[in-house]
């Protein structure tokens, strides 16, 4: 039996959510979800290399084909034609690199084979504080979405957690950081998978939230 499936995106959230998971739990699984999003290879590369750090064995990795996701666009991470803006500062609007639905598509998933393999928590590395504009990462949203676990699942047992949703990136640095997370292992910049562009809103955050808390981001960037 497991007893825990964490996402792992190959996001710095995501590994710090897996690093708490494994040191709480005996029997964790790893969920990698390729939505056809532009550095899903490195995204892909950071989630193995993160499993093998926690010794997660092959069976209790897996990894969903999401690449639909490409045919709806309307996001500038899984739509050509939409290119990966700079970031412009902190703000409540929806950002063009929303994708549709998605963490409600990924959970739904994470759900399904959660029914499967026994575990009674999935852990999710979304932040509300640091993307108050992503809809699918507000608390009330997860609030909502286990109610929906409970009335429309066979293991009404299963429960979200969500355990970096009130974190700014600077006090998720420093739990990943006593936790020893290895965050050169991890990957978050929306557009480039040779270096890290430093400028989109997912590098920037990122690395705002390093020199906050002090400590040199571990991965290159090109900026």
């Amino acid at each position: 039996m497991v007893d825990a499936i964490v996402l792992v995106s190959g996001g710095m959230d995501s590994l710090v959510c897996a690093a708490e998971a494994v040191k709480k739990h005996k029997s964790v699984a790893f969920l990698h979800m390729d939505y056809g999003q532009k550095t899903s290879s490195r995204e892909y590369d950071s989630f193995v290399k993160i499993a093998d750090h926690y010794q997660i064995p092959k069976q209790l990795r897996k990894i969903i084909d999401m690449r639909f996701l490409q045919q709806i666009g309307g996001s500038s991470l899984t739509d050509a034609s939409i290119s990966v803006k700079d970031y412009q500062g902190d703000s409540d609007l929806i950002p063009d690199s929303y994708v549709p639905f998605r963490n409600s598509i990924i959970l739904s998933l994470a759900v399904s084979w959660a029914e499967v393999v026994g575990a009674g928590i999935l852990y999710i590395g979304a932040n509300w504080e640091d993307s108050p504009g992503y809809p699918d990462c507000r608390p009330q949203y997860y609030e909502a979405f286990n109610k929906l676990v409970g009335l429309g699942s066979k293991a009404s047992h299963i429960k979200i957690e969500t355990p970096v949703i009130f974190l700014k990136k600077k006090a998720i640095v420093e739990l990943g950081a006593k936790l020893k997370a290895p965050f050169e292992l991890s990957w978050s910049c929306y557009s480039r998978s040779d270096k890290a562009c430093g400028v989109c809103d997912s590098c920037a955050i990122r690395l705002r939230g390093f020199s906050e808390a002090g400590m040199k981001d571990p991965i290159p960037y090109q900026k």
